[in-house]
């Protein structure tokens, strides 16, 4: 869809966001067949297809909100906003938007695969901490020994994006509960020098690490969902 501000044609999925899609409509297909069969008459799988169905979407607008706010980024060859042209400014601030966009969705999607998870696989987690995250649940999975081998994996991959994750979390912290990002970062450089002139922080280093998020997600996914695929669906979730 935001594409198309780029005058480019649609997305064509492939690599591991194709995966992650893929995996995602196996688990529907199989959900969707249980449901058939057992007519669902509590609605259980059917709040966990539309939790499923969510979980597309949102992955849908993160890969949009990254691809928009990297196109943006490039856009910017000014390291000082006092250097900018009125468009390169406008540039500037539409990448911002769809960055911030993006590292909250990241962690939107996470919490949301932990709400899934925390239901199919009846961890209780809501009994532990009842506002929990997807990091919660990977805590409850140890704590219980349940799915070890997926566990085991969604470790492997928290482990090895865990510093641009730790620095994607704090500007989702500093974004929702606090200030937001480049208000104190210029807060604190005028604060230094009311002379200087405010420079900007390295765009392309944060696209980067938006970059690692969204891989780390769909990564995340695909092993969720082909464990979920593999697990026999009961009565109730």
């Amino acid at each position: 869809m935001l594409r198309m501000l780029f005058g480019e044609a649609p997305r064509i999925d492939e690599g591991e966001l194709k995966d992650a899609w893929v995996s995602m409509d196996q688990y529907l297909s199989l959900v969707r067949q249980y449901m058939a069969k057992s007519g669902d008459p509590d609605h259980d799988w059917r709040k966990v297809e539309i939790w499923a169905v969510g979980l597309q979407t949102s992955l849908d607008e993160l890969e949009q909100s990254v691809y928009a706010s990297g196109r943006f980024a490039d856009r910017v060859t000014k390291h000082y906003q006092a250097e900018m042209s009125d468009i390169e400014l406008d540039d500037y601030y539409r990448h911002v938007y769809f960055y911030k966009n993006g590292f909250i969705r990241v962690f939107s999607i996470l919490d949301k695969l932990g709400t899934l998870l925390n239901e199919v696989l009846s961890l209780h987690t809501q009994k532990v901490k009842q506002h929990f995250s997807f990091f919660t649940v990977l805590r409850q999975m140890s704590y219980l020994h349940t799915a070890p081998v997926l566990l085991e994996q969604l470790s492997g991959i928290k482990e090895t994006y865990k510093e641009e994750m730790q620095r994607l979390r704090k500007r989702r912290n500093m974004e929702i509960h606090h200030m937001n990002t480049e208000m104190q970062d210029d807060l604190w450089q005028r604060h230094r020098s009311l002379n200087d002139k405010v420079e900007l922080e390295d765009i392309q280093a944060n696209m980067r690490d938006l970059q690692k998020g969204l891989t780390m997600v769909c990564q995340t996914i695909v092993y969720i969902f082909e464990h979920l695929c593999q697990v026999k669906i009961r009565s109730k979730p």
